[in-house]
């Protein structure tokens, strides 16, 4: 049986993956705040980047595929990559990194595909390219890149924060001439269920099939909550339309794991 861990599981996608593949597999995870509830939870470890050295929980959990979905300081973060890459290089096991569509964020007139030249103007972007690169140079079957859009849904932060704007009538942040495509959290975390059942590698882009306005999105997601009236704030970063899209071209998933923006703005709901 596979034994995972996810790094950062106390996070809201390392929870939502948490609970996805726990009954499925053997499945751990780490928090870093004092909980109670994760205390009392046996396949739980408390680890604090800043503090402590991943690579001795890693030898005495022996996980076969480690998920990192850790955030917080980039530095820390990028230390904590690069000792579970040397760890990964001696013991029979997989990462599988949750990236995001940030690296190709100095590409603004098309969207990227897997295979792709990264570029990023963000801090966030190159931390994240800096984690891939490091990967790459593993063998493929060592590593899985999953760059992730935005993310939706109906307990997601991006959606709770839309709410508590317009609760508060301050003004909700678009971004007329960008092009984007989302995800649900629920799609996502299928998705990487799926990429670990059928032992995949290499890259993989988690993003709905087509494309929408980020403007548009927010505004179709305010109409399917039901917010009358919600103020928005339009920041133009650009004078011309520019992409911040992950299309898959060479990894495509099967049909019902591709998810559409439709399904992606219905996901909002609470079912």
């Amino acid at each position: 049986m596979k034994r995972i861990l996810i790094i950062g599981a106390s996070g809201f996608i390392g929870n939502a993956l948490y609970r996805e593949l726990n009954s499925y597999f053997d499945t751990y995870g780490t928090y870093k705040t004092d909980n109670t509830f994760f205390e009392k939870n046996q396949k739980f470890f408390q680890y604090d980047m800043e503090l402590e050295d991943i690579s001795i929980l890693l030898d005495n959990l022996k996980p076969t595929i480690i998920i990192s979905a850790l955030r917080g300081n980039l530095n820390s973060q990028l230390d904590a990559h690069q000792r579970i890459i040397t760890w990964i290089q001696k013991h029979r096991c997989k990462l599988i990194f949750i990236s995001s569509a940030n690296v190709f964020d100095s590409f603004s007139n098309y969207p990227s595909y897997e295979f792709d030249k990264t570029l990023s103007d963000s801090v966030y972007g190159r931390f994240k390219i800096k984690v891939e690169n490091a990967l790459m140079r593993l063998p493929v079957h060592k590593y899985v890149i999953a760059r992730v859009p935005m993310i939706f849904g109906a307990t997601t932060p991006r959606v709770q924060e839309i709410k508590t704007l317009y609760d508060l009538q301050a003004p909700i942040e678009v971004f007329p001439n960008v092009i984007i495509n989302t995800t649900s959290i629920f799609k996502l975390t299928q998705q990487i269920h799926y990429i670990i059942n059928r032992n995949k590698k290499g890259i993989f882009h988690l993003g709905s099939t087509d494309l929408i306005y980020h403007f548009d999105l927010i505004r179709e997601i305010c109409d399917t909550l039901q917010l009358d009236d919600p103020i928005f704030k339009q920041v133009f970063d650009s004078n011309n339309d520019r992409y911040l899209a992950v299309l898959p071209k060479d990894n495509k998933l099967p049909k019902n794991l591709q998810i559409t923006t439709q399904e992606v703005i219905e996901s909002v709901i609470v079912k």
